[in-house]
């Protein structure tokens, strides 16, 4: 029998080992080609939002946060952006402006977010917005309305209607449409309340005639004195510049007192809480906002649902224009191909009559939204539009 020699089993030995090694190789490039294309599938995208989830207006911020959480799911169950999921990370202000600063460095500094959502109330944009700013971070809020916040800088948008034209539109509407003639003012003592504040006095001093103006601070209970000094000037309107919480208290007071007015407001109204706290106190006030739960639209109604099916609560208008912020921003960050920064900030300048469920929504080429505004009433315990 042939029996090969040490020679020829050595030289199959050798060409044995070099198949094995080039199939290896093969394999291992093709392994190192799928996990790059798993780890670009995996690395996910982070956005920020910012804004108090606990304290006395943490219903803006809870309503905010649940919004934008609706708008991630659904660019996530649409591929995302490149194949990368959307992750989302919230941070409590508790509506404290140094809280607010600190949640916008961490989102910045460690999180290492391409965007931010917020802040919730002007104040918190106010003095986080310089920070994502600084980092050429882009940041919307969907619902700071005070004078001065599309100036803080290039990276800072907002798609919600300022102070100064909810407050304008809402004196005319009283004036010439409700036929209101004398006017109280009562307006917190912070950003969001003076921007109200000197807006609607300056409009109605022009319509019409102001009989008083007083102040108070977030968070306070007693109302009476400033009532007093009001019903001694007989108006027979009074604009409060300010959220829920203390706008349901002074109505009450000021029903307990014998002061017989319509109430208006602003967006800082809208909230069911409004009515709860209030009662019959509120019955027939006026205010603006920029999102009416029950308008009839397709696009609208999709939105409730899912936030009902998500959050087992109606959303209100934070939920809708913090929805409307996070769409606009992701779409713009899809449009820069996930990239943050500078092409981040020329895309959201593009945008152009964005379709959202709070109207179509351009910007200013200092990032301020240009949109219609609504007008609500409290009637039978329930929101109605007016307008």
């Amino acid at each position: 029998m042939f029996k090969p020699s040490k020679f020829i089993v050595i030289l199959l030995v050798f060409a044995l080992a070099a198949a094995l090694l080039s199939g290896c190789s093969q394999n291992q490039e093709e392994n190192a080609s799928d996990s790059s294309q798993d780890a670009k599938t995996e690395e996910a995208i982070k956005i920020g939002t910012i804004g108090p989830l606990t304290g006395d207006v943490a219903t803006y911020g809870i309503s905010t946060k649940n919004g934008v959480e609706i708008a991630v799911d659904q660019f996530n169950e649409n591929g995302g952006i490149d194949g990368r999921k959307i992750v989302l990370i919230s941070e409590d202000t508790r509506g404290d402006q140094t809280e607010a600063a600190n949640a916008a460095s961490k989102l910045v500094d460690m999180d290492k977010v391409a965007a931010i959502v917020g802040g919730v109330i002007s104040a918190e944009t106010l003095t986080g917005g310089p920070i994502a700013d600084d980092a050429k971070i882009v940041m919307i809020s969907s619902s700071s309305t005070a004078k001065g916040v599309p100036e803080i800088g290039d990276y800072v948008f907002r798609n919600c209607l300022s102070d100064e034209v909810q407050a304008i539109q809402l004196a005319e509407y009283a004036v010439e449409e409700l036929g209101l003639e004398k006017f109280a003012i009562m307006f917190t003592n912070n950003d969001y309340g003076l921007s109200l504040k000197e807006a609607f006095e300056e409009k109605a001093r022009e319509l019409a005639e102001v009989v008083g103006v007083e102040t108070y601070n977030d968070g306070e209970k007693d109302f009476r004195a400033q009532l007093t000094k009001l019903k001694g000037a007989n108006p027979d309107a009074l604009y409060i510049a300010g959220y829920y919480t203390e706008a349901a208290k002074i109505a009450q007071q000021a029903k307990d007192q014998g002061l017989d007015v319509k109430f208006l407001g602003a967006d800082g109204f809208y909230s069911p809480v409004l009515v709860e706290l209030g009662g019959e106190a509120v019955e027939g006030a006026v205010f603006t906002a920029g999102f009416f739960t029950d308008d009839p639209s397709e696009k609208a109604q999709s939105f409730v649902k899912a936030y009902m099916e998500k959050f087992n609560a109606e959303p209100d208008m934070f939920a809708a224009q913090a929805y409307d912020a996070a769409m606009i921003l992701l779409t713009a960050l899809k449009n820069a191909n996930g990239v943050g920064g500078e092409a981040h900030q020329k895309e959201m300048l593009k945008i152009k009559d964005f379709p959202g469920i709070t109207g179509n929504t351009s910007f200013t080429p200092l990032g301020d939204a240009v949109k219609d505004i609504i007008i609500l009433k409290v009637e039978n315990g329930k929101f109605a539009k007016l307008r």
